[in-house]
């Protein structure tokens, strides 16, 4: 019966007004972490709002400089101890967020406050991140209100540094690897599978930004002279990536075609459908790796984007061929995929293809690393089975999120399992002006969460072989 009233604590909160006002204070900092200029507000982030508000909840409470000061912004670890027996729980969260975009937004909402307008509550960091784990923290307040303990140990780690790739976040890892050993991680961040449906994803596909570049001589020259005489590095690079997948976004870069799809993996994405809501995108079906599902092809399997490209002075053209072309380009590629050979792949095909004058160049700011945790491991079973008992039906499973995290911090240089519950969804608009959280989704969250902590402090709930040795 207590489960059921620390679920109504968290849904009164959310009734009454709490999540929102909570919510607003933390949207109204604008913790820009690619603006420079907002350096000192990361730091007032972590400790003047984050800091007092784990305070309350019994948490004591440490703030670390960046081992790469010059390129990431401060670390907040809260920890609540409350028996070295018990169970202990990493999470994870960051304070930052993209460039506000105010300019962008539409009229009546802006970045910097938080609006609700039917079931939408928009601003900065609603959905990235700070919507995301203030849901947790709120679950986390309504089991101790309602129990007096959590019945486990649980630390978090908050950075202020995601949206730049995480700078200093594995070296911080590597120096306080004893302060952040525990036996699980369980964080929040990312979109459901569909709006209406609690899912869990266990890992995430990596991503490997890079350039390519087409430069063939000094200045441009007048077509009407040399047009059918000097190549013409725009229609090079064009053909260049029409080797690298096939019309229809096919790879056909063999090194990035990938041999994860396993049998507990397609056990896991059968039957799942892909949503994004109301405002979402609609899926192209013939669209991508041919034989695959809309779920295997975003979360089972690799794909290759050209995010921009450039030749000549786009915005003002000139009769005169480009003497350089260039774009940028990003593989979100899954486990099975060698990150360090990625451009390298490319550039090797690009050679056979006979395009030796492309040159491919790693763009380092944006890489991630692919994680998967099985489908069949015990934490995901119980997290399923928490999620259910709240929920009445049962959780998506994926293997990994189709985007990016740095999770392979927490999986391979801390070595824990990591199961991620998502609060938002495909469409919410982040890293985009109109951001927003979906309030219908954020209270069920709270359901879920308060659900999953309750069981979290519950000892029949977590089964022997996950308890500390």
């Amino acid at each position: 019966m207590q489960r059921e009233e620390a679920i109504a604590a968290a849904e009164r909160y959310f009734d009454a007004g709490g999540f929102a006002a909570d919510l607003a204070r933390r949207v109204a900092i604008p913790t820009e972490s690619q603006n420079p200029d907002r350096a000192s507000v990361l730091r007032s982030y972590l400790a003047e709002e984050m800091q007092p508000s784990f305070a309350r909840a019994g948490f004591g409470c440490r703030i670390f400089d960046n081992p790469l000061p010059h390129k990431g912004g401060p670390f907040l670890l809260a920890e609540r101890i409350e028996d070295a027996g018990f169970p202990t729980v990493l999470s994870y969260g960051h304070g930052d967020v993209i460039r506000g975009q105010d300019a962008s937004w539409r009229d009546g909402i802006g970045p910097w406050e938080l609006k609700q307008e039917g079931d939408r509550l928009y601003g900065r960091g609603t959905a990235d991140n700070k919507g995301q784990h203030t849901i947790n923290l709120a679950a986390v307040e309504a089991v101790l209100a309602t129990r007096g303990k959590l019945g486990f140990n649980l630390k978090v780690l908050i950075e202020t540094g995601e949206e730049v790739g995480s700078p200093g976040l594995r070296e911080f890892c590597e120096q306080q690897s004893a302060a952040l050993a525990a036996d699980v991680f369980i964080a929040s961040d990312g979109p459901r599978l569909r709006p209406d449906q609690a899912t869990i994803f266990l890992g995430s596909r990596g991503a490997a930004n890079m350039d390519l570049v087409v430069d063939l001589r000094e200045g441009g020259h007048h077509s009407g002279n040399w047009g059918g005489l000097i190549a013409n590095p725009g229609i090079i690079l064009a053909h260049a990536l029409a080797t690298i997948t096939g019309p229809k976004g096919e790879i056909r870069v063999p090194e990035w075609r990938p041999d994860s799809l396993t049998p507990s993996v397609r056990k896991a994405l059968a039957d799942l459908q892909v949503d994004g809501g109301a405002d979402g995108p609609q899926i192209d079906p013939d669209w991508g790796e041919p034989g695959l599902s809309p779920a295997e092809r975003v979360f089972g399997w690799c794909s290759f984007e050209v995010l921009a490209f450039t030749c000549g002075n786009p915005e003002r053209p000139v009769n005169a061929i480009p003497p350089k072309a260039s774009c940028h380009c990003q593989l979100r590629f899954v486990v099975g995929v060698d990150p360090s050979d990625i451009a390298g792949a490319l550039q090797r095909h690009l050679d056979k293809a006979g395009f030796g004058m492309v040159k491919v160049t790693p763009a380092r700011d944006g890489f991630f690393t692919a994680t998967r945790l099985d489908p069949d491991h015990a934490w995901v079973r119980w997290a399923a089975a928490s999620l259910h008992k709240t929920s009445g039906h049962p959780p998506a499973i994926l293997p990994n999120l189709g985007g990016s995290l740095p999770n392979d911090v927490f999986a391979d240089l801390l070595g824990l399992p990591t199961v991620w519950i998502p609060h938002s969804y495909a469409s919410c608009c982040q890293h985009a002006p109109n951001e927003h959280l979906l309030a219908s989704v954020a209270r069920d969250a709270l359901r879920l969460m308060t659900g999953v902590v309750w069981d979290l402090g519950e000892t029949a709930s977590v089964p022997a072989s996950l308890r500390p040795a």
